[in-house]
């Protein structure tokens, strides 16, 4: 997997200046025009042994990669499976991806779904995205991975078809971080997974669906 590295500038929403209206203009209303409405979206909390991650699924931009997740999600298939994997491009600012799901077990996989890129849904591989693993487009099963700093590289681009972003998390990042952080074999993995195993996994302990007020208390 092609990775580059971060950039680290982050962009702030500029402030806009009052202007004064001069005092001989007449009273006006102007409609203001409603805002877009926000796609819909499904909230689902993986409860780890790490802590728990909130996650944003966006059901409305991503359908197809969406409904493969919570058809996971629903069927309890991710219950006990557990996070096998981190990759650590650079420690800081922060750059890699931590990833988990069924690992092929027939037990707990679903056939492979069509491949939905960033290119179609709009979404991107930014921090705290959560996307497929797959060989390649169309292989996309029951593992997952959670990005850590903006990579665009994995983004669809000309004849790159990317991976397919399907949420983000929304609460939960530290636990995010801490999963990346530890300790992995240096014997585990084959080709480019080697050195990239978690050891211990992190344990997946459920997945539900969650409603929203819950996972934003006040």
């Amino acid at each position: 997997m092609r990775m580059i590295a971060l950039a680290a500038a982050l962009l702030l929403p500029t402030g806009v200046a009052a202007q004064d209206v001069p005092a001989a203009a007449p009273a006006t209303t102007s409609a203001t025009p409603p805002a877009p409405a926000k796609a819909a979206t499904t909230i689902v909390t993986l409860s780890t042994a790490a802590g728990p991650i909130v996650l944003e699924i966006e059901t409305e931009k991503a359908p197809v990669t969406a409904a493969n997740f919570l058809k996971y999600v629903d069927g309890k298939r991710l219950d006990g499976t557990v996070f096998y994997r981190t990759v650590k491009v650079q420690a800081e600012p922060r750059y890699g991806f931590i990833q988990f799901g069924t690992q092929n077990d027939p037990k707990r996989t679903l056939p492979p779904i069509a491949h939905e890129p960033t290119s179609k849904t709009g979404l991107s591989h930014v921090d705290g995205a959560i996307s497929m693993a797959m060989a390649e487009p169309g292989t996309a099963r029951g593992d997952f991975f959670i990005i850590v700093g903006n990579t665009p590289a994995m983004d669809a681009d000309g004849t790159n078809p990317g991976y397919a972003v399907f949420g983000r998390v929304v609460q939960g990042m530290d636990v995010v971080h801490r999963i990346m952080d530890m300790p992995t074999s240096p014997t585990k993995g084959e080709g480019i997974m080697k050195g990239q195993m978690l050891e211990p996994t992190v344990p997946v302990t459920a997945a539900r669906r969650t409603p929203a007020q819950a996972s934003n208390p006040q």
